[in-house]
């Protein structure tokens, strides 16, 4: 797994929702499609980048193409993430307005 790839395909909102979905359940690349009003090409764009990166596999079943969340992929980024910010400084959150 390369992380670079991991994150440039979570850099985008749609990939993102495209995943939240999956969360749920694996779906068809056509129940995908329904719910975003974009073309196909650009969907197709969308799946080829979170299949590159993992996050997604995908399964041809007859004329269909079934995608499932790669978890465990996500669950590694996070680990990354989490590893860098151990022994890291916390910021002090910033102070609240005072009410008008």
């Amino acid at each position: 797994m390369k992380l670079s790839e991991v994150f440039d395909a979570l850099g985008d909102d749609t990939r993102r929702k495209i995943l939240r979905l999956l969360r749920e359940r694996s779906m068809t690349a056509g129940e995908i499609a329904d719910e975003f009003h974009l073309s196909k090409p650009t969907l197709s764009h969308h799946f080829r980048v979170l299949r590159a990166a993992n996050l997604v596999r995908s399964e041809r079943r007859g004329n269909s193409i079934h995608y499932a969340l790669q978890s465990n992929v996500v669950e590694d980024a996070a680990m990354e993430l989490f590893d860098l910010l151990k022994g890291a400084p916390r910021r002090a959150a910033a102070p609240e307005e005072p009410e008008s």
